[in-house]
């Protein structure tokens, strides 16, 4: 597919933007150490190109002990040198964007690693001093401060506290090698303005905002009560003021943001998204919505109304670098836990998670707004079960052992039919180079291929991409819905064949019409009307 002029695409492209999710260490590795790095992504442009994605959404590349998979920073202004350098990843936003693909940074402002100059510095004050101020650092409970200063829950199980060794305790919602920082202070947000205005300055196109809920907590850091309103350190009021500097930042570049806002009350959640905020945020309650019409249906339709009060697009993801691969999930057969949830030893029928992931990605693509692509879905690469003495996830030992954690989703890639030279940093399973992309590149009928040709209709077909959606009539288990143009999506979870609306024409389907001309179970369609 030809790239597109960047001079030719609209000012608001975001609003209808799919954008391909990076994760660096495991995309592509062009110096063979089996880490992927920045030069492997600027020798798979043209496959990204070929793809039909218009922005590329980096997870941290940043100078990083990797104690989370980067998201634990220790400079927000250096690659991490397993990547690659900071003129590499300048060469690799320029040469992207003449290709007509953006690029989203990934920006953690909650935290740093304990490796970042600011939390050494705070180390070596010690108590009372200006260098811990910028942290959370308190005294502890009991006699001699032997408990730690609340009762709050990490984010990864276990306690939010660690005592060093002059006695103080400092707080980190993650786990102990990313303190939280302490937002009240003014040099804290002075920093995180000057970085964003670092990457904009390098030509990125917008900036991903990890756990961007969790910034400010309350005054006193008060014991978490279960239930109690406004939580200690969710979602709290003063946090909107943040994030209304950083609007004024992003718009002297014209940059856009997209949260990771994970929020039950909707209209607390619409409240980020409002005028002078972020641009977008993503939404977890379609990714998380077992394969069930009813319950997809109702993740859209509140999806869309809860955007709609400010204006916004909604944004459509199946998975991400932290939870079960889509093939995976929809593959189970169990009810009863979280769909999304990393599980040890889970049955899986892969040959049905397969046909409900390909129908799921036509969904995902005609609904209104924009939609994210995590690396490898458009290969149907399933979760792998990693080996105990190879996981690296902290989600897994911070858990005792019973969380498997998120490596099984970042396995590298399968690029050539032919086992790498060099083990990867995560071990590929049995049989993962049939999942080759160029394998797949070579099948009309592949995973690969289906993404190639939705993607090709998404962009030219005007239809798509944000605007209204209509409910069509439907038989139980089937959604039908309309969007302009004459263009109709129809998907069938029910257990027998579905009736196409008539007067109308196939563009694209995720599997093969039955001999009456009727769809399938677990597959989806689109037509013209």
């Amino acid at each position: 597919m030809a790239a597109i002029p960047p001079s030719e695409a609209a000012d608001d492209w975001w609003r209808s933007a799919a954008i391909y999710q990076v994760y660096v260490r495991s995309f592509a590795d062009a110096d063979g150490d089996g880490t992927g790095d920045l030069a492997g992504v600027r020798s798979r442009l043209p496959y990204l190109v070929e793809l039909g994605v218009d922005a590329l959404w980096f997870t941290p590349w940043y100078l990083s002990p990797l104690a989370d998979g980067g998201y634990d920073v220790a400079d927000y202004r250096s690659i991490d040198p397993a990547f690659g350098t900071l003129g590499e990843a300048e060469k690799l936003i320029a040469e992207a964007r003449e290709l007509g693909i953006r690029t989203i940074v990934d920006i953690v402002p909650n935290h740093v690693s304990d490796q970042h100059a600011w939390f050494r510095a705070a180390l070596a004050a010690g108590p009372g001093s200006p260098e811990r101020e910028l942290f959370h650092f308190r005294p502890g409970r009991g006699e001699h401060g032997e408990l730690a200063p609340n009762d709050w829950p990490s984010q990864f199980a276990g306690s939010t506290w660690t005592r060093v060794d002059d006695g103080e305790w400092y707080l980190h919602l993650f786990a102990p090698e990313q303190p939280d920082l302490n937002w009240a202070h003014p040099v804290v947000r002075e920093e995180h303005e000057n970085v964003l205005r670092f990457w904009f300055e390098r030509g990125v196109a917008g900036v991903r905002i990890d756990s961007a809920a969790l910034l400010t907590k309350a005054d006193g850091l008060p014991d978490f009560v279960e239930g109690r309103d406004p939580h200690p350190y969710i979602d709290q009021d003063e946090i909107h003021d943040i994030y209304r500097s950083w609007r004024a930042v992003a718009d002297e570049y014209d940059g856009v943001f997209v949260g990771e806002v994970w929020l039950p009350d909707s209209e607390r959640f619409a409240r980020y998204l409002r005028p002078d905020e972020l641009h977008t945020a993503f939404n977890f309650n379609f990714l998380s919505c077992p394969w069930d019409a009813a319950r997809l249906r109702t993740a859209v339709e509140e999806t869309l109304a809860e955007h709609a009060p400010v204006g916004a697009p909604a944004t459509w993801v199946l998975c991400n670098h932290d939870v079960t691969r889509t093939v995976t999930r929809y593959g189970r057969r169990e009810t009863g836990f979280d769909f999304a949830a990393k599980v040890f030893g889970t049955p899986t029928d892969l040959g049905l998670g397969t046909r409900r992931a390909r129908a799921a990605a036509l969904l995902s693509l005609a609904l209104p707004g924009s939609v994210y692509l995590y690396q490898g879905e458009e290969l149907g690469l399933p979760e792998v079960e990693i080996p105990l003495h190879r996981i690296q996830d902290p989600m897994h030992f911070r858990s005792g052992g019973t969380d498997p954690g998120r490596d099984g989703c970042r396995v590298p890639l399968p690029w050539s039919a032919e086992p790498p030279a060099v083990e990867p940093w995560l071990p590929q399973p049995d049989g993962w180079t049939g999942y080759a992309a160029e394998l797949q590149a070579e099948e009309p009928d592949s995973m690969l291929s289906l993404y190639r040709a939705a993607l090709g209709l998404r962009r030219t077909e005007a239809g798509f991409g944000d605007g209204p959606l209509t409910w069509l009539p439907a038989a139980d288990g089937v959604l039908a819905f309309a969007r302009s143009e004459g263009l109709i999506c129809v998907v069938n979870l029910a257990g027998e064949p579905a009736v196409l609306p008539g007067h109308s024409h196939t563009l694209l389907s995720s599997g093969p019409l039955d001999g009456g001309g009727r769809l399938p179970q677990d597959t989806a369609v689109w037509l013209r009307a």
